[in-house]
């Protein structure tokens, strides 16, 4: 093992935890007397310059990923580093975000960690290992229960860092099982190893067990993305975390989750890439002369994709009904959450061999993250200024604060996809890479009706992103159109304000010229 190599794949994330030191030493041993705003301000200035040289180190180290031997253990370029560098970007604008917050006193310990979730979330980006998926794994989540928890004069605070803990433990629990069964099936924890060593075991009898395992992860890890019926965590977790806290679990948590998502859907696509299919039969011709063909059928590479179309489904149709019942706007954009993490899994259930599906995949959940980012700003500033985050808080906005009342509707209407916002191109993206080719394009005969079922399904795509529309139309509707029982101006800080325009901003430039994100995706993709 090369240590210098190890440290040049680790510089982003070695950037983070220096910068979450630097934070601490300057909080509490230099401005343990300054005015909280004075310590807030430098901790997140600090937290910002970190995230600043971590997006510098992903770019300087290329595509120098970590190896031990044959084993690849982080991955650099492609989604991982689209990934990385969206999450280094969108921590930033959380902890901008902190600067008007007054929930803690204790501004250095959060930005820390902040800053230390983020490195975990660094690392599932990048990871290629079983093991090293689970060490950045725990290091965001612990992460992400002690930020919900931050606000130590809320009930409701403690009472979701509580269910997220609990929820996330057994979620794990899950996760570690399936995993241990792909390494007594394997006896490997590198990814293409596992898949590799799985089909050979499944042909001996092992395909029970496997089914167990890819059941188990697909639990863990839908339990990290919200997906329905992992989700119960997220309404309370959203409308009890503070909000900048709220926003990052929103954002930082989905994009590094669904990063590791297109790594595994890559690696089990790996398989059947190194297959050669003569008539109905599959045989393998990555084996040496003379060794035994393992009988895999093509029906058995589609255990996992079924799987993931399950829970999308599932996810667009719950997430997007129970946001209708809602008074509380968080709660309304924590069952969003839900619907949004089921369209993305369409595009994860029909990940097909070439870039283009990871790359709408990682435009989708790196403007989602950076729209629901500025959603919950919006929402700290209504909440700070009316003690409430009901729908009712939001009467005659466009009068109080005409500005704050343009960026939500700006990013309303992205969330719900209507034109000429990034949201829009986001599902336009996503959609039609599912229509164009999923992993069905590698097969003839057994799944040929598998196009008219990727129809089927972003036809119910559409129509539930319709439902969404009404549920956000409902929270603009108070802001536009409703009087307000209360015309006093709402204030915003200069840089909380300077924030969520800058995102309003992006997500409408970006909507006009989609391109301008889409090749910034493919410049870390090789050419094809």
């Amino acid at each position: 093992m090369n240590y210098s190599d190890l440290f040049r794949a680790t510089l982003p994330e070695t950037a983070l935890e220096i910068a979450a030191l630097l934070v601490l030493v300057v909080d509490l041993g230099f401005l343990r007397k300054a005015a909280l705003q004075i310590r807030t301000t430098v901790a997140a200035v600090i937290g910002v310059g970190g995230c600043i040289a971590a997006v510098s180190a992903v770019y300087a180290a290329g595509w120098a990923g970590f190896s031990a031997g044959s084993d690849l253990l982080l991955a650099a370029g492609g989604s991982a580093g689209v990934a990385q560098v969206a999450i280094l970007v969108l921590t930033a604008l959380t902890l901008l975000l902190l600067v008007d917050s007054a929930f803690t006193r204790n501004a250095g310990e959060y930005v820390s960690v902040v800053l230390m979730a983020a490195a975990g979330g660094l690392i599932i980006s990048a990871a290629q290992d079983l093991l090293v998926i689970f060490v950045g794994l725990e290091l965001l989540s612990l992460g992400l229960y002690i930020l919900t928890a931050f606000n130590k004069q809320s009930g409701k605070s403690a009472e979701a860092a509580i269910k997220y803990y609990l929820f996330g433990g057994m979620s794990a629990a899950f996760l570690l099982f399936g995993f241990s069964y792909l390494y007594g099936l394997s006896g490997s924890t590198s990814l293409p190893k596992v898949v590799l060593g799985t089909y050979m075991a499944s042909a001996n009898g092992g395909a029970p067990l496997l089914y167990i395992a890819l059941v188990m992860i697909a639990a863990g890890l839908g339990f990290k993305i919200a997906a329905f019926p992992f989700h119960l965590w997220a309404p309370d977790t959203y409308e009890g975390a503070p909000a900048p806290a709220a926003a990052f679990i929103a954002s930082v948590s989905k994009v590094a989750s669904f990063a590791l998502l297109i790594s595994i859907s890559h690696a089990i696509l790996w398989w059947p890439a190194m297959l050669h299919l003569k008539g109905g039969g599959v045989t393998f011709t990555v084996f040496p002369a003379g060794t035994p063909q393992p009988p895999v059928t093509v029906g058995f590479v589609t255990i996992w994709p079924m799987i993931l179309m399950d829970l999308s489904v599932l996810s667009m149709v719950f997430g997007n009904l129970a946001a209708l019942a809602q008074s509380s706007v968080r709660r309304l954009l924590a069952y969003s959450a839900i619907a949004h993490a089921g369209y993305i899994l369409l595009g994860l259930a029909f990940f097909s061999w070439t870039n283009a599906s990871a790359q709408a995949i990682l435009y989708y959940s790196v403007t989602y993250g950076l729209t629901t980012i500025g959603a919950f700003g919006v929402v700290g500033v209504v909440e700070r200024a009316t003690g409430s985050d009901k729908l009712d808080s939001f009467l005659g906005l466009h009068k109080r604060n005409p500005l704050l009342a343009a960026v939500l509707l700006v990013l309303f209407l992205s969330l719900a996809g209507i034109p000429p916002f990034v949201g829009f191109w986001a599902k336009f993206n996503l959609f039609a890479t599912v229509l164009n080719g999923g992993w069905y394009g590698f097969f003839k005969g057994p799944l040929s009706s598998l196009p008219a079922e990727a129809l089927t399904l972003v036809a119910v795509a559409i129509a539930f992103s319709a439902v969404s529309l009404y549920y956000y139309l409902q929270v603009l509707k108070r802001a536009y159109v409703m009087p307000a029982g209360d015309e006093s101006p709402i204030r915003v800080h200069p840089v909380t304000l300077a924030v969520l325009l800058l995102i309003g901003a992006a997500v409408l430039v970006l909507g006009c010229f989609p391109a301008l994100l889409q090749n910034w995706i493919a410049s870390f993709y090789p050419a094809m």
